[in-house]
């Protein structure tokens, strides 16, 4: 997309406000020297900055003229400074800007950081201040700002400030120009805002305001606010979190608006009607604003909007309708982008009357059939998009029929990438003789690369990359391409075959992509000409040579460098790595030796991503990690790598991913690897590895998603303190000799007991610019072989303890691990029941306890496990019948053997043991109540009261008598 924005130059703006003069003051001038407690002002105002590159060189105090300093203007005849102009390097703010990752690097260190310090307060006549596009770290914009009185311009645009921003700069009355958007950096977002905007309605004269980036979803009173501001002629308030936009009001005060962006806001409301009564709009914003129709009236129509030049609409399956069409089409539109509208092939006749149009963009849309000729002046257009649409059932050819008939095409862009195009790209298309960029991206082009291309001299992008083509590429598809920097052919199985062998290409690449392309088998030394690369990507290209030892030093500006997946031979002795190298990805090869060249020598390195998995690399690893401080990711997998985990690992602080299995490595797990505390992913499995497992794996590396351990010697017990790592969603101890119980702790991992859910999807992984997804592999047991995964690692849930010497009972609460979908407990001497509650893992697809000692039923509830494809519970000591189900009815007979069970799908079929018949009597006998018993109570019991109790009651001679005799006894007693 294309984004007008529309920010008054300087010049522009003194020429209309009275400061014409200052702007074409000469500097040189040397009647007037700068006021000495403004120079004093401005010394302090540097001394709060840090300035990393010395772009204020010329702020000294042995310059006595500071209106001479760079940034500075003064007034020529009062000698006051009226402009502080220091916007970051060429005004260029976002990654975008930049063509290459370095040229970003260099800019970013050119920014101005740092504290803005009050003493511009001494700058009476201070009219224009600019500090654009620099990083202030997320700073609060400083309220003193709003008594600079003199202001016409503000500009502290794009530069990390955070916070609210001040109502005092609501006391700026002479304002022209505020620049307030976009302050979140793209990598750390803190986001500026603003309670409510009244502080804006003092600002009158405001010509251009721009809060893009900055929440105001609390400032519901926008709309009246910006109704106060009747010489406002641009409004940028894109993503500013803005959820009413007035739909009811009739119209705005703002006759003279002519730019209007509030893209992707979510508004959740019809067209606002006023927003059709601003006459003299040239452009128009509304991307992604959950806009949902427009109100059917002669009045609210884009006929209204007569100025109307740009316009960009995405997200509103309304504006699929021939009526809108209409509307636009009589319009004097320059730009129009309508994307993920769903307007179909059958509404572009509609747009005939569009002549001068020069940008289209309908990507994401129903467009199924060839662009019609009446849209518009077809042979005019500079740029078109129709990525993302459906042309199967059509050529190439007949597609952009129409722009091969132009006798001189202007078409400087055209992208259809992933659009199901399935025919060769056309001969034809070397006549688009402007054309600058083409992205023919993820389709299903077939046949070979035309050579006309080689005739596109004006080409600078060329991308076909994902598509099905073959055949051979020379140097004829090359030949004008002089302008060329940016190549991506990736995932095709083309083949380049020289006619040349020493070929000095035409072009200077920054950007080079050949994945899958038929290279080798010696290496492309054409490429050691392509001095300008950042990027290069030559993998799986069948090279088998050595690297020319020259290599690394013809690339100064190389960021990211891929040869994996060739058989390249050799040693890596290789030198000149350029600082500048951030991915080095040089896995899967035929690489041998000792590492200790590649590591050790030269400086420090600036990479991120160092891959050197599955070679034959051998000897020591080296201990010369504090070269390499910024890794992120390690990979050392699957080579004779031997000695001991290196000390100096620990410098790599940023260190999250880890991998040396496969090799031979020895000792024990060194204190120094608990310090690496970002560590998402530790694979040492299939080592040498002896020891205990060290306790502050839980304590210390508390961001471990995967733990890998398998294959080593560790001994003692499994430390309690493993459950501390609440996001392992996978733990291999496997294949050691771990013994004493299986924590009961275990409940704890709040991944796999779904406490908690994984929000990242992917092992994403921080590398330079951008977020990195780096495809990481690993190898488990599951469904009873060895797996490898790689893609789908993230989606493996998994706990493997088996071949230990485990005892004990399997713990109850490893069942509230609801989300594992892998559990191996086999080959230990585990004791005591299955626990019930086993069938409450339903998610799991694995289960094993084959080879221990457990005894007693299988669970019922194993049942419940809809989801199990491979169940092993043999040789254990368990009885009874299995329980039925149609998964486990599925499973091998051989998942059982080994335990006295019965019922299918084991053989044995469970015998019904009767139990004879008795009688009622014998019955009565043995679970009956025993009468005879009653009745002898009952008679002893009324019998002996009428013998003694009776005579009691009612004789008198009885009771003087027996009450004698029972004082008798007392005294006796009592004696």
């Amino acid at each position: 997309m294309q984004v007008v924005w529309h920010l008054p130059a300087a010049e522009n703006l003194c020429s209309t406000n009275s400061l014409f003069s200052i702007c074409l003051t000469d500097q040189n001038s040397d009647h007037v020297l700068c006021i000495e407690g403004e120079r004093q002002a401005l010394l302090r105002f540097k001394n709060g900055l840090t300035d990393e590159t010395n772009r204020l060189n010329s702020w000294v105090d042995e310059e006595r003229d500071c209106c001479r300093w760079v940034g500075i203007v003064c007034d020529t005849s009062t000698g006051h400074v009226h402009r502080i102009h220091l916007p970051g390097p060429d005004d260029h703010c976002n990654f975008e800007d930049y063509g290459t990752p370095k040229e970003y690097e260099e800019a970013s260190k050119q920014r101005l950081k740092g504290d803005i310090n009050p003493s511009l307060l001494d700058l009476k006549r201070l009219k224009h201040l600019d500090l654009s596009c620099n990083d202030f770290g997320g700073i609060q914009v400083p309220k003193f700002i709003g008594s600079l009185e003199n202001l016409k311009y503000l500009n502290l645009s794009s530069s990390n400030f955070g916070g609210t921003i001040p109502s005092q700069l609501g006391n700026l009355s002479e304002l022209h120009v505020l620049a307030l958007g976009s302050f979140h950096n793209r990598f750390v977002p803190i986001k500026t805002n603003t309670w409510n905007m009244q502080w804006l309605s003092g600002l009158r004269w405001l010509h251009h305001l721009d809060m893009s980036g900055v929440n105001l979803s609390k400032a519901t009173d926008w709309h009246q606010v910006i109704n106060t501001l009747p010489y406002l002629v641009e409004l940028h308030l894109s993503n500013c979190e803005l959820s009413h936009v007035h739909p009811q009001a009739p119209s705005l005060n703002l006759t003279s608006l002519s730019f209007l962006d509030l893209s992707f806001n979510d508004f959740n409301s019809p067209m606002p009607p006023w927003i059709f009564m601003l006459t003299n709009l040239v452009s128009l914003d509304l991307s992604g604003c959950n806009i949902h129709g427009i109100i059917s009236s002669s009045n609210y129509s884009f006929r209204n909007l007569t100025s109307l030049k740009f316009l960009y609409i995405y997200g509103y399956d309304f504006m699929n309708s021939p009526l809108l069409f209409e509307e636009l089409s009589s319009s004097k539109l320059i730009s129009l982008y309508i994307s993920s509208c769903s307007v179909s092939s059958l509404l572009l006749n509609s747009l005939r009357n569009l002549t001068s149009l020069r940008s289209l963009d309908l990507s994401y849309n129903q467009l199924t059939k060839k662009v019609p000729k009446s849209l518009g002046n077809l042979c005019n257009l500079r740029e078109i998009d129709l990525s993302d649409n459906h042309f199967g059932q059509i050529s190439l050819t007949n597609l952009l029929e129409r722009f091969f008939d132009c006798e001189s095409p202007r078409l400087e862009s055209l992208s259809i990438s992933n659009s199901e195009l399935s025919s060769p790209i056309p001969y034809v298309i070397g006549r688009l003789s402007s054309l600058q960029k083409l992205y023919m991206t993820d389709n299903r082009i077939e046949g070979s690369l035309p050579d006309s291309l080689g005739q596109l001299s004006k080409l600078n992008t060329l991308d076909f990359s994902y598509n099905s083509m073959t055949g051979v590429v020379s140097e004829a598809h090359f030949a004008k391409l002089v302008n060329l920097n940016y190549l991506d052919g990736t995932g095709n199985n083309l083949t380049l075959r020289l006619q040349v062998a020493n070929w000095i290409t035409p072009f200077k690449l920054h950007f080079l992509r050949l994945n899958s392309w038929h290279l080798g088998p010696q290496f492309p030394l054409w490429l050691q000409f392509q001095r300008n690369l950042s990027h290069l990507d030559i993998s799986n290209t069948r090279i088998s040579s050595q690297i020319p030892e020259s290599f690394f030093g013809s690339f100064p500006n190389l960021s990211y460098l891929d040869m994996s997946d060739n058989q390249i031979q050799g040693t890596l002795t290789l030198s000149g790595i350029p600082s500048t190298i951030e991915v080095l990805v040089l896995n899967s090869n035929e690489f041998s030796g000792s590492l200790h060249h590649l590591l050790c020598s030269d400086g420090v390195k600036q990479t991120r991503d160092l891959n050197l998995g599955n070679n034959h690399l051998s000897g020591v690893i080296p201990e010369c990690w504090e070269k390499w401080p910024n890794l992120v990711l390690l990979n050392l997998e699957n080579n004779n790598l031997s000695g001991e985990i290196p000390r100096t690992l620990s410098s790599m602080s940023s260190l999250q991913f880890l991998s040396m299995y496969g090799n031979i490595i020895s000792g024990s797990l060194p204190s120094s690897l608990m310090t690496l505390s970002n560590l998402k992913i530790l694979q040492l499995g299939r080592n040498k590895l002896v020891g205990n497992i060290p306790t502050s794996i839980g304590t210390k590396l508390t961001f471990l998603r995967i733990l890998n351990l398998r294959s080593n010697n560790f001994n003692g017990t499994i430390p309690q303190e493993l459950c501390y790592l609440s996001h392992i969603q996978i733990l291999d101890l496997s294949r050691n000799n771990l013994f004493g119980n299986i924590p009961r702790c275990f409940n704890n991992f709040s991944v796999l007991s779904g406490k908690e859910t994984n929000s990242d999807a992917q092992f994403s992984f921080y590398v330079g610019f951008a977020s990195f997804v780096a495809i990481v592999g690993d190898s488990f047991v599951t469904k009873g072989r060895e797996e490898t995964y790689s893609s789908i690692l993230p989606l493996v849930m998994l706990l493997d303890l088996s071949s230990n010497n485990l005892v004990g009972h399997i713990p109850n609460e490893l069942t509230s691990l609801f989300k594992l979908k892998s559990l191996n407990l086999s080959r230990n001497q585990l004791s005591g029941s299955i626990p019930e509650k086993i069938g409450d893992m339903k998610e799991l697809i694995s289960l094993d306890l084959s080879l221990n000692k457990l005894s007693g039923d299988l669970p019922m509830s194993l049942s419940r496990l809809n989801f199990l494809s491979s169940l092993n519970v043999s040789y254990n000591n368990l009885i009874g019948r299995v329980p039925t189900s149609t998964q486990i009815q599925s499973f091998n007979e051989s998942s059982f053997f080994g335990n006295k069970l019965c019922g299918a799908p084991v053989t044995n079929s469970c015998v019904l043991v009767e139990v004879p018949t008795q009688n009622k009597q014998e019955k009565r006998e043995e679970h009956g109540i025993d009468m005879g018993l009653i009745i002898t109570v009952v008679v002893g019991f009324v019998t002996g009261f009428w013998i003694i109790v009776a005579p009691l009651m009612f004789s008198n001679s009885w009771r003087i008598v027996y009450f004698r005799y029972l004082s008798k006894l007392i005294k006796i007693r009592g004696l």
